[in-house]
Parts: structure tokens; sequence; C-alpha cells
């Protein structure tokens, strides 16, 4: 099978954890705090991946400049994009509690679907980078993603059930956003692959730094919010297991 389209494949089943844990969040009654507690989870195991596989990557391939000015590039670019859709209804998109309501004419849903597809874009870009070194995916990568997804997709989607929106829109975003994270993977690979080790690394980088930036505007605030004290220790845990992860699989 051709690398580029192995690229694809692996992005799509990392993208599918979002699926899944929406039909999690949909179909189980779980409570607030459950939900919470796996987000904070997710966030521990996206911290470690971006800080013992993407920017160690990203340094090692093209050094320290590049690294630095992906990082700060990509958290900066989130950071804004993020601010103006959150003046449009899509701040709390991924609380399993609080999102705005369905039909109230805010473009709050639009808003919501953007959000999510600018959340998931740059985890499943670097599945497609992590191939250019030898064709063969970082495994450790990709299952901190596909892991991270999960309680994503069950934070958003209970949310999204919670604010009276339909089966169909909530199964229609994580379903696009499954099928985009593929085609991202895609062009991860097919596209930086001719590209110097420079660019790859900022590229790296600037998904590091815009995955880092969306932990703190809304996984970590979600799992904050119902977890209190506990949300630290529950983060550190899912760093542990994303850390002995990479190590295990390095």
């Amino acid at each position: 099978m051709p690398h580029w389209l192995q690229a694809g494949g692996w992005g799509l089943l990392a993208g599918g954890a979002l699926l899944l844990g929406a039909l999690a969040g949909y179909r189980l009654p779980l409570p607030q705090r459950l939900i919470a507690a796996i987000m904070a989870f997710g966030s521990g195991v996206l911290i470690a991946a971006l800080s013992f596989e993407l920017m160690e990557h990203a340094f090692q391939t093209g050094g320290f400049v590049s690294t630095a000015a992906g990082f700060l590039g990509g958290a900066t670019v989130y950071t804004l994009v993020n601010r103006l859709l959150s003046r449009h209804g899509a701040r709390h998109r991924k609380r399993s509690g609080r999102q705005p309501p369905a039909g109230g004419g805010d473009g709050s849903g639009r808003a919501i679907a953007v959000g999510a597809l600018l959340d998931g874009i740059p985890e499943s870009i670097v599945i497609g980078l992590s191939m250019l070194d030898g064709g063969k995916v970082s495994m450790a990568t990709l299952a901190a993603i596909f892991v991270s997804n999960i309680p994503e997709g069950i934070s958003s989607a209970a949310g999204m059930k919670r604010a009276g929106r339909k089966a169909g829109y909530i199964f229609g975003i994580w379903g696009g956003i499954a099928l985009a994270s593929g085609v991202a993977a895609l062009v991860g690979y097919a596209v930086f692959r001719h590209f110097s080790p420079q660019v790859v690394a900022a590229t790296t980088a600037v998904a590091a730094g815009a995955i880092l930036a969306m932990l703190v505007d809304t996984m970590i605030p979600e799992a904050f919010e119902e977890t209190h004290d506990f949300a630290g220790l529950i983060t550190v845990a899912g760093f542990l297991a994303a850390f002995a992860l990479s190590k295990l699989g390095g």
C-alpha cells in the first residue's frame, strides 16, 4: 500500500476515535464528573505526546530556531482563530454541560463545527508527518492522539445533546471531522515529504503549539470545572501513561 494512503488510513483511525467518543457521550448516561475526569486524562496524554514525541522530533530534525518559531506560530494562529470562533458561540464546544442551545440563530452551530475541525486538524497532520522518517507511523503519537480523541468526543457530544442538538448534527460533525482527519494526515505526508527538514520540523512544531493552546483553552477548563482538586492528579496519570507508551514504543 502506498505510504500516502497508509497515512490517510492512520489519520482516519485516529479521527474515528472522536466518533467513537461521540457515540458514547450521546448514548450513555455518563456523569459530568466522570466525563471531566476522562478529559483530564486525555489532556495529560496529549501533553506527554507533544513533549516527548512532537517537540523532540522537531528539534532533532530542524534545530531550535525552526522548532521555536513553529511552536509559537502554531499557538498564535490557533489562539487568534479560536478567539474569533468563541465570539460566535464556540467557546464551550468541548464542555459536557454548557453549550449554546440549538436553534438560537446566533451561528453557534457553524462555529462549533469549525472549532471542532480547528482542534482536530493539527493532530492529524502530525500523524502524516511522523511517517516521513522511514515510512512508518509513530505508534506512540498515534496511540496518544487516539486515546485523547475519545474524551474530546464524549464531552462535546454530551454537551451538544444537553443543548438540544439533534443526533444527525452531532454525528455529522464528528463523522466529517474523522474524514477530514484522514485527509489531513494524507496531506501531511504527501505534501511535506517534498520539503526540507527545517520546514517539516517547523510544521511539526506548529501542530504542537496549536495542540497545547487547544488543551489550555478548551480541554483543561472542562476537566477542572468538574474534578477540581483531582484534575491535576488525573492529568498526571494520563501524562505518565503516554510517557510510558512513548518509551516502550521507542
